[in-house]
């Protein structure tokens, strides 16, 4: 019985402990695989990227999005498939 107790208990520790890291590995990864952001503005605000101090960088489904500040995100939040196609036409300007 005290021998099954630390076993629980190691693995509990090993789980608190290696959980957190295991999350921050996970998160890294989207990002490589996601298309780089082509604007030099903030895509809700229009304002220039980093007027603001350094710029909310997020993923929406694989395409990389900045804002100028976390702010914005609640707006984008609103009506993401709006913001999308906003980056798609701005894109194909730049080009």
């Amino acid at each position: 019985m005290k021998r099954m107790k630390k076993l629980l208990a190691a693995i509990l520790a090993f789980t608190l402990i290696a959980g957190p890291a295991t999350a921050l590995a996970a998160d890294t990864k989207p990002a490589a695989k996601a298309k780089p952001y082509p604007l030099k503005t903030c895509l809700v605000s229009d304002e220039e990227l980093e007027s603001m101090g350094k710029p909310f960088v997020f993923i929406q489904e694989g395409q990389e999005i900045k804002l100028c500040c976390k702010s914005c995100q609640k707006d984008f939040n609103k009506d993401p498939k709006k913001y999308v196609k906003k980056l798609e036409t701005l894109s194909k300007k730049k080009r």
